[in-house]
């Protein structure tokens, strides 16, 4: 008897060295694809009918812009100075501290941030990490320009980067298309799709709705984000689901964005990007209330 136990203890133990080394391969395999996809020079020329305006109502459009739909003017971003946003630990994943984009900008042209933008390309042709560029590369030429030119306005501030570090878990997560850390790779260069006017509508609010999808799921249903510690916020349910927005009114909506405050009472968790969202304006919020009121409604976690 002791004989067969030690047999079948061996076995066990056998098949977990052989999944163990399995995994250790597997994520080796998959983080080497993402440190060389990362190395990856893109072939998108930088545009040339980007150019900076003076123009107040340019830049007041821009500074809209990048305080609420492009949010790159946010604490969790940039900064309001964007000197660099804070620090922000994802467990396992890694750490991410957006960089200080008014040291930044300086050395980029005006074509190369709006192709950073657009593409998610840096000035050295290769893909920038984490910065949601196709949660905004909709955005026409002209609220380009707009961002462009507000950015042009503000004081450079001395201030060094925070950290920024992507993990092995990160990388793997990635490349099984569960959290966005190499942008460039997901962007289809040659077939960008540019949004009209803004208008109230759930056509315009589907584009405004994109900066959602990361951290509420490619179908906005919410649930745990994959990868994340068991105590990091998980996102709610935007479709018009029992378990959701079922039942909202554009009211309850209204508050949710000005006030933080959820229709049951309970306010927004610290990790919404509340600071950007209340500062959309009535087209903005009507517009991405209509296109999540359009959604199928979807079971919470089916992200």
């Amino acid at each position: 008897m002791k004989r067969w136990l030690k047999r079948i203890g061996f076995g066990i133990l056998t098949v977990v060295l052989v999944l163990a080394v399995g995994v250790g391969i597997y994520a080796k395999t998959q983080s080497s694809a993402f440190d060389e996809s990362m190395d990856k020079v893109y072939d998108v020329p930088v545009p040339t009918n980007i150019v900076r305006s003076t123009d107040p109502a340019v830049i007041a459009r821009g500074k809209h812009l990048a305080e609420s739909a492009a949010a790159c003017a946010t604490g969790d971003c940039h900064g309001s100075d964007l000197a660099g946003g804070r620090t922000i630990p994802i467990g396992p994943l890694g750490t991410i501290t957006a960089p200080n984009l008014s040291l930044l900008a300086p050395t980029y042209s005006d074509g190369e941030l709006a192709r950073l933008m657009r593409h998610g390309i840096k000035k050295d042709g290769r893909s920038v990490r984490l910065m949601p560029s196709q949660d905004v590369n909709w955005m026409p030429d002209s609220d380009l320009v707009a961002i462009v030119s507000w950015i042009r306005t503000m004081p450079t501030v001395d201030k060094p980067n925070g950290p920024l570090e992507i993990k092995t878990l990160g990388k793997v997560m990635d490349r099984k298309d569960a959290i966005p850390l190499d942008v460039a790779r997901r962007i289809k260069h040659d077939n960008i799709e540019i949004a009209g006017a803004p208008e109230p509508t759930a056509a315009y609010g589907k584009f405004l709705g994109r900066m959602c999808q990361g951290c509420h799921g490619e179908h906005l249903s919410g649930g745990p984000i994959p990868g994340t510690p068991s105590d990091f916020p998980v996102p709610l349910n935007l479709t018009p689901d029992d378990s959701g927005m079922k039942g909202w009114s554009y009211d309850d909506f209204d508050k949710l964005l000005t006030t933080g405050i959820r229709k049951n009472g309970k306010p927004l968790d610290k990790f919404m990007p509340f600071e950007a969202l209340a500062k959309l304006d009535e087209t903005e919020k009507h517009a991405l209330f209509a296109y999540l009121q359009s959604l199928p409604p979807v079971k919470f976690g089916n992200r």
